[in-house]
């Protein structure tokens, strides 16, 4: 990728989005194109189509989502599978009538099956039922996944469908009724050890399920450096990316897990929060385990920097800092 590319980031404000965009403008890239929900939304055909024609992007990176925690998506499943088909119909078909070069698109691990065998490969999708809890956003997801190896078998599309594990970071979202667990536990800790201080009468802290899942993280900056360096592999190596097997799809985590139980140590360790833990037995605990199998992108180079207890200190302090609580 020339560094003057036209390069578009859906999603630059969330999590991923504006991860990418620390990335690419950290590395000379000066020419991002981006916008908001008010500026653009990209679940009106007729808008994304006419934005296309407009900016002609030579690359695109898919990032915008509408995304959650457990509670999110048993609460408005609807809005969860709609919306997200709306974005990435939308985005992928104005993307191949503009000639956009490249196009990543950026998915779940849960996509995968709920029973799925570990470390989860790429060929695992499709080979058994999904997790019930997200099953309206995986459907969505598996069919952006279908988009892509659609597109590219029809029209020769350079697209590349990328399946991070569970992510966190700067610009999480740490709402208690919407987040996912990692930025949930930071949070609820973090509010336990503020009424410590203030000489409150402290109670422990409560925890969904039985903190036996466990559960892969990835600090969003590893993410977007993975996204940087699929972008610019070689034409011949990317070529061979999306075709080499009958899903243009490729994991990118971290190669580890960690149970929920052992993570909630683990935060309480990093804030500092002196009381009781509690586990609520009756709240779901989703999928048993999801620890992606990074075999394929480590085969090409890449390897994730940035250790859980380093980037959960780094997230925490980041909100400190911007006073995110």
């Amino acid at each position: 990728m020339n560094k003057d590319a036209a390069v578009y980031i859906a999603g630059h404000k969330g999590l991923v989005g504006s991860a990418l965009v620390r990335s690419f403008s950290g590395a000379g890239y000066s020419n991002l194109i981006y916008k908001d929900h008010s500026q653009l939304d990209l679940t009106r055909q007729i808008d994304v189509e006419a934005f296309f024609r407009r900016n002609n992007p030579e690359y695109v990176i898919l990032a915008a989502a509408k995304v959650g925690g457990i509670l999110a998506n048993s609460t408005h499943p609807a809005e969860f599978i709609y919306e997200n088909l709306a974005i990435e119909t939308n985005v992928i078909q104005s993307a191949w009538k503009s000639g956009v070069k490249r196009l990543l698109f950026l998915g779940s691990s849960c996509i995968y099956p709920r029973e799925c065998p570990q470390p989860i490969r790429e060929d695992y999708l499709l080979t058994g039922p999904l997790e019930p809890t997200n099953e309206p956003y995986a459907i969505a997801k598996i069919a952006g996944i279908k988009l892509c190896q659609s597109y590219n078998r029809q029209y020769g599309t350079q697209y590349l469908s990328v399946m991070p594990t569970n992510l966190y970071g700067p610009n999480d979202n740490f709402d208690l009724e919407s987040s996912h667990v990692l930025p949930a536990l930071l949070r609820k800790f973090h509010d336990a050890k503020m009424k410590e201080a203030s000489n409150e009468s402290g109670s422990p802290v409560e925890i969904w399920g039985t903190g036996t899942p466990r559960r892969e993280f990835l600090h969003v900056d590893d993410l977007a450096a993975a996204c940087f360096f699929l972008l610019n592999l070689d034409d011949n190596v990317f070529e061979k990316l999306i075709k080499g097997s009958d899903l243009p799809l490729i994991n990118i985590g971290w190669g580890k897990d960690i149970s929920i139980k052992e993570l909630a140590e683990m935060i309480k360790d990093i804030v500092g929060f002196e009381g009781a833990l509690r586990f609520d037995a009756s709240k779901p605990d989703g999928t048993p385990q999801k620890l992606l199998d990074i075999g394929k992108l480590i085969g090409l180079g890449w390897q994730p920097q940035i250790s859980l207890l380093d980037g959960i200190k780094k997230t925490y302090n980041w909100c400190k800092e911007e006073s995110v609580f």
